[in-house]
């Protein structure tokens, strides 16, 4: 091996590999840097784009005229929109940037397969414009970060297939038989992801555009919060990690800290993430022993979490005068410091007396943007500034600017999140407060909303100062493209080398160092107990999700407005869980019970209260209430920052899928009769007149086949399943 750090990447101290025999054989081969590139291009397109919308929706949150009055650009609509760009087009497509560029150098072959490249390039594109098209326009399964429907999703696992294949084709034909710690984490990555987005998108079509989850209630909350958590472990840092593994040294010319802690740091992490996802779910009605394991192997993932960030900083030791002078540095110290907030963060807020004031409110925006603009963010930034000069084998055109880019990426960092853990702790306190009488304070939700109208706006200028950034920063990488030419496939030779066998060479680890199948297999064994565990009981033991015998299936009419309530992303805003909480039970009523939601396919438990929690909100406003606040938000709560909804009065129900949606869920077990299947749109257009005829008591006339009846008449029925006895 290469003993020139920035070639061999793992020339550390603490390493020892095996001696290998020199044939004297030299083999001549190309890189695809053009791939790199497409990646690249398409990680600063998307990054633009997600990141405008993201500014958009932080305004519509403090200002509502900024929903621009149409049903496609409202914030239940677009701020899924939103996270699906930042996550799986910007970060997404600078993982494949990373990943296709070091793989090759890392292994010194070519990837595998040209048209495999090329299939996970454009598959990926595709799957991003559909995401664009159908989450505007309201075709959602409402799943946080698993919005898109069951055709995307099959797509979704194909394109990923083929990066996997392309992925382990060029791991079995590498020239270097090591595979260094980087390569780890790629695989770990593939091989999770894989399993988080089939378990999790077990779903039954009811058409091409629409489907419910295979899981109902606390088990499919159980089943997201697995996904969602380690989608952000999986998608968001392994990978990253993997990528600061080795993007770091070469941009340092500096072998990494230590390469023991890397090991430690590789299989402790994938072991203990998957248990963690429960801890989003704490004083829900998930079941306690499954939210203290969440909570315990949470607290237990800040050692390995730690342990990364500080064999990525400690690599940088003695090269500090440099970190100063090269933007790309300054951007993965930030980016490396910011990771190691976001996971000292993590385990504290899983802490039961944190969670309770946290959960539900903008501290959790804070802390999930700081890790997504500092460590993912930055991160992207500086690969970006690395390789487009290489790529073009030029110089960077600017250091200024990319200096100008990390300050102004910084300040929109620090400008959006200090507001956002002001504005959370405003709310967890408000939220709680009582008066000397035992009375809550604020009483009526919308004080607490109206107190942090100011931070919305300061986290609206944070993102406009972020962006700016990038945008110096395309047209610093424009103008470097201009001053040389894309090596689109790059020449170089590798030695042909055969390792010496010896069962005492090298460290014990490096056996599987060279093995890549034998590697895959234990990384799967360890991300897989820690669901196993959780799942098991879940699902086997009926005890944990006890039934309660007053809780009916849904209406067909009120099916029919749960969907609307779906399909307009109300769940971003509202909440269906009233906690254990006494100023919660006050605010909202008795407490939310596992067996109510044993028929909600999909669960819509939430995860920010933007509005009040709506599990008891039926029955408490008459329907004339629901049809002003509606049409406009302000004329029942003056000061309202919700938008209006003024289509929902003009469009009709679709009623040609109401009999389709009770078969599929009949499939799932809810216990609709096949007589009421086929009378279901004559009993839907019964309910819908009994709520027209209420309203035209109050001079409101509605037609009953418009969606607005079929959304009070869902809102309506919450929480109404189960009577609480009053005190005497």
């Amino acid at each position: 091996m290469s003993t020139n750090v920035a070639e061999a990447l793992d020339n550390t101290p603490d390493r020892i590999v095996p001696k290998g025999k020199d044939l004297g054989v030299t083999d001549t081969f190309f890189y695809d840097n053009k791939i790199v590139r497409d990646f690249g291009i398409a990680t600063v397109f998307w990054g633009i784009a997600g990141m405008l919308i993201g500014v958009i929706i932080a305004f519509q949150l403090a200002n509502p005229d900024v929903n621009m009055g149409n049903q496609y650009t409202t914030f239940g609509r677009v701020r899924p929109l939103h996270t699906n760009a930042v996550i799986f087009a910007f970060v997404g497509n600078a993982i494949f940037m990373g990943v296709y560029y070091s793989l090759q150098r890392l292994c010194k072959s070519r990837m595998y397969s040209d048209l495999l490249s090329k299939i996970n390039f454009w598959g990926w594109q595709l799957i991003i414009v559909s995401a664009v098209i159908t989450l505007p326009l309201g075709i959602t399964t409402s799943k946080e970060y698993a919005e898109l429907e069951w055709p995307i999703d099959i797509a979704i696992t194909l394109i990923w297939v083929v990066f996997g294949w392309n992925m382990f084709g060029t791991i079995a034909k590498r020239r270097e038989k090591h595979m260094y710690v980087a390569i780890w984490f790629y695989i770990a990555t593939f091989l999770t992801v894989a399993v988080l987005h089939i378990v999790n998108s077990y779903e039954m079509p009811v058409n091409f555009l629409k489907s419910y989850s295979g899981y109902a209630g606390v088990q499919d909350a159980l089943v997201q919060w697995w996904y969602g958590h380690n989608a952000v472990a999986f998608f968001l840092t392994t990978p990253f990690l993997g990528l600061m593994y080795y993007f770091l040294p070469k941009a340092a010319n500096r072998p990494i800290y230590s390469y023991r802690l890397s090991i430690i740091h590789f299989w402790s992490l994938i072991f203990i993430y998957i248990w963690a996802g429960p801890h989003h779910l704490l004083y829900t009605s998930l079941p306690d022993w499954a939210q203290s394991l969440g909570v315990v192997f949470s607290i237990m993932l800040l050692a390995p979490s730690w342990g990364g960030m500080i064999n990525g900083l400690l690599t940088l030791r003695g090269a500090w005068d440099k970190v100063r002078e090269e933007p790309v540095l300054k951007f993965m110290v930030v980016a490396i410091t910011a990771y190691g907030m976001a996971t000292f963060e993590g385990p504290m807020l899983s802490l039961k007396n944190v969670n309770a004031i946290a959960h539900f409110t903008d501290w959790i925006v804070a802390h999930v943007h700081v890790g997504a603009l500092g460590w993912n963010g930055f991160l992207t930034f500086a690969m970006l500034y690395w390789l487009f000069p290489r790529l073009y084998k030029t110089q960077l055109h600017s250091k200024k600017l990319a200096n100008t880019h990390f300050w102004l990426g910084t300040l929109g960092i620090l400008f959006y999140a200090i507001p956002m853990y002001w504005a959370g702790f405003t709310q967890g306190l408000m939220w709680k407060q009582f008066t000397a009488e035992g009375t809550l304070q604020y009483s009526n939700f919308l004080e607490t909303v109206l107190q942090i109208v100011p931070m919305y706006y300061m986290r609206g200028v944070g993102g406009i100062l972020y962006l700016s950034g990038v945008f110096l920063m395309v047209y610093n990488l424009y103008k470097t493209t201009q001053t040389g030419k894309l090596v689109a496939n790059e020449r170089t030779e590798a030695p042909v080398i055969v390792p010496t066998v010896s069962k005492n060479a090298g460290h014990w680890h490096s056996w599987i160092e060279k093995r890549p199948t034998q590697m895959a297999i234990w990384a799967t064994v360890a991300i897989l107990i820690g669901g196993l565990v959780e799942f098991i009981p879940a699902f086997v033991i009926k005890s944990n999700v006890p039934t309660i015998a007053s809780v009916k299936p849904y209406t067909s009419l009120e099916l029919q407005g749960r969907d609307l309530y779906i399909k307009e992303g109300c769940v971003n805003c509202h909440t269906q869980m009233v906690r254990p909480f006494r100023s919660e039970t006050e605010r909202y009523g008795e407490y939310s019970k596992a067996g109510e939601f044993v028929y909600d396919h999909n669960f819509l438990w939430g995860s920010k209260r933007t509005g009040p929690d709506l599990h008891r909100i039926g029955g408490k406003y008459p329907n004339s209430w629901h049809y002003h606040h509606m049409l406009d938000p302000t004329s029942m709560s003056p000061g309202s920052i919700m938008p209006a909804y003024p289509w929902l009065f003009e469009q009709d129900v679709d009623l040609s899928t109401t009999q389709d949606k009770l078969e599929t869920l009949k499939k799932l077990g809810v216990p609709y009769e096949d007589e009421y299947i086929a009378n279901a749109n004559e009993e839907l257009m019964e309910q819908a007149k009994k709520v027209t005829a209420d309203l035209a008591k109050e001079g409101l006339e509605v037609r009953p086949e418009t969606e607005i009846v079929a959304l009070i008449a869902y809102l309506q029925r919450l929480g109404t399943d189960i009577k609480v006895k009053a005190e005497e």
